[in-house]
């Protein structure tokens, strides 16, 4: 794997992300840690043995690397992504800066076609939510066309970074020692200590921002006339999402052909049971490369429907691996 630059090593996921360059074999030496404002002598780890040295992003020179993959706010890295865009290196957008150009494909690692990646400079990353709903379907799309898709996403903390995750830990802290939550609602609309709310972003429309993004990133995905509806909460879980997910296609198919076809999917588990516990839950996927997937049974209420129930650790699964899986696809 050739140079790269690793911007938003700060954020949750884009430390996950060196997790898995390192894993990988990538040396330290071809790794390039970048934050928008960076204090001189600041590093980050890189595995167990080596340390990173976080450069400032403001003038840095893209042609040093042969590739750049972004994390973090897109507000803030918009104009980044577009200047490394310009100095005509491999970008991998996971901000959701580049949503708008209709020049820059919604890719997923194992979904989408492997020569629209080789033959791709700049591809923006599919979200973590969009990237555990698509990758089981990826073989059944192959021989079944979907006509539409019912989307329930049950998000962890960990989508509003660490200080999502402290603020849960606070809450619960302070609930069981009976103390006020006063000035503890920073980050999250209301209390989510053993509570579940049902706004994942800011508002838009009638749409929240994550049920938005889920919708357009699919039907950038998958293209055509599909028909999505998201609808999203905040559980009271640190790390990993889990879905709902109806399917509605054009043709019949049934439970046992998915869960065979779910099965052909590289970085899918099918742990289906009808049993007590026969199934995958959030807490079990922490740390995991896979997405899982249980529960699968026909949906009677439409005529060719299909429901399953899909799990995975969203900084890792559903956000570096699949990165990882993109930077390889683009010839990296």
């Amino acid at each position: 794997m050739g140079k790269i630059a690793v911007i938003g090593v700060k954020e949750d996921t884009g430390r996950e992300f060196l997790n898995i360059l390192c894993e990988n074999g990538v040396n330290a030496t071809d790794v390039t840690a970048l934050e928008l404002k960076a204090v001189l002598g600041t590093v980050v780890s890189f595995g167990e043995d080596d340390e990173l040295d976080i450069e400032a992003l403001e003038g840095f020179d893209f042609k040093r690397v042969e590739a750049a993959v972004f994390f973090g706010a897109k507000e803030v890295l918009k104009r980044y992504v577009k200047k490394a865009v310009d100095a005509g290196i491999k970008v991998i957008d996971a901000t959701g800066a580049l949503i708008a150009d209709e020049t820059v494909p919604m890719v997923i690692d194992g979904v989408t076609d492997k020569e629209v990646l080789k033959n791709t400079r700049a591809v923006m990353a599919a979200s973590s939510a969009v990237y555990q709903v698509l990758l089981p379907l990826a073989e059944v799309l192959k021989s079944h066309k979907l006509k539409r898709l019912s989307v329930n996403l049950f998000c962890s903390a960990s989508h509003y970074g660490r200080g999502g995750m402290d603020e849960l830990f606070t809450q619960a802290r302070k609930i069981f020692l009976n103390e006020s939550l006063a000035d503890h609602e920073a980050v999250f609309k209301k209390q989510i200590a053993f509570n579940v709310l049902p706004q994942v972003g800011e508002f838009v429309g009638d749409e929240t921002e994550l049920e938005w993004r889920v919708n357009a990133e699919i039907k950038k995905v998958l293209g055509g006339e599909l028909k999505v509806v998201a609808n999203a909460a905040f559980v009271p879980t640190f790390i990993g999402d889990g879905a709902f997910v109806n399917a509605e296609f054009f043709d019949d198919v049934d439970a046992d052909e998915l869960r065979e076809l779910m099965k052909k999917t590289p970085q899918v588990v099918v742990f289906d049971k009808t049993v007590d516990g026969g199934y995958v839950s959030v807490d079990d996927v922490q740390g995991e490369d896979s997405v899982y997937v249980s529960r699968v049974k026909q949906d009677v209420s439409v005529e060719n429907g299909i429901s399953f129930w899909s799990v995975a650790d969203n900084l890792r699964a559903g956000s570096a691996v699949n990165v990882y899986g993109l930077l390889k696809g683009m010839g990296l």
